[in-house]
């Protein structure tokens, strides 16, 4: 998720990180080649070799000479099995967001305010809000700007 611009290679990066932890990706399954992910996606090798780069340095990919890049790490854990049921859950309650007449910026928007304030985020939130003169209870807390418009706080972007 991600309303803010982020750089292509941390886009790519981010990516294949997901599809590690979600176990779309496995050890020895292989990336697609520069060549492939610059033709599909219209980006500059270098972006995608960077990323790459950036993958190996982790530990999570090694790039192969002549051969290509390949998974040597999986991020996915046991927490793996619970998946399908907690997708399930969460389509539910996109549905239910549907038709409460939400568009895909705010159930993005709520999402990301209940989750950064379930992971802790919210005293981060505060502090930034407290030092901007904003006296707020929760990080997420709506306030007014001069202009009258209804304003989230959201430090973290």
């Amino acid at each position: 998720m991600g309303t803010r611009a982020q750089a292509p290679y941390r886009q790519v990066v981010q990516q294949v990180r997901q599809a590690l932890r979600l176990g779309l990706l496995h050890e020895g399954d292989q990336l697609p080649t520069v060549k492939e992910v610059v033709a599909q996606v219209a980006i500059n090798p270098n972006t995608v070799l960077k990323a790459y780069r950036e993958l190996e340095h982790e530990g999570l990919v090694a790039g192969r000479p002549g051969r290509g890049t390949f998974v040597t790490r999986t991020l996915a854990g046991e927490s793996l099995k619970a998946h399908q049921a907690l997708r399930d859950d969460l389509l539910g309650w996109l549905r239910k967001a549907r038709r409460a007449g939400l568009d895909d910026d705010s159930i993005e928007a709520l999402f990301q305010t209940t989750f950064r304030a379930g992971t802790g985020a919210g005293a981060r939130g505060s502090a930034v809000a407290a030092s901007a003169g904003i006296s707020s209870t929760t990080t997420a807390s709506p306030w007014r700007s001069p202009f009258g418009m209804k304003i989230l706080l959201s430090p973290w972007i």
